[in-house]
């Protein structure tokens, strides 16, 4: 998932915005939609997506706090969620060099 976004540790940053690449990977059984062919058997992908954008509009100075709430909502809206991995990067950080991308990889 991509966003244009307003989190940073500096003003600027959060006045500005920046570019964000979202990974996300969810474990569930995927024994009964395998089954049944049926999405109310299956992880709605559309509630997942949902979820990332939610928590991306809301601003934040740290990846790791935006990875830590993706998480928790990713928990409290999916059923039979088992594991869930988010990496969140964030393109052309300004660190005082030229960079392409930082990222945290955050798993529950």
């Amino acid at each position: 998932m991509e966003f244009y976004a307003f989190h940073g540790h500096f003003k600027e940053e959060q006045i500005v915005g920046n570019r964000f690449l979202i990974d996300l990977e969810i474990e569930t059984d995927l024994e009964p939609a395998g089954l049944s062919d049926k999405l109310e058997d299956a992880t709605d992908y559309t509630i997942a997506c949902r979820v990332v954008k939610q928590e991306m509009e809301k601003k934040s100075k740290l990846l790791e706090n935006i990875a830590k709430r993706i998480l928790d909502s990713l928990y409290l809206n999916l059923k039979n969620i088992k594991g869930a991995t988010v990496r969140i990067k964030k393109m052309n950080p300004p660190v005082g060099a030229k960079v392409g991308s930082v990222s945290v990889i955050m798993s529950r």
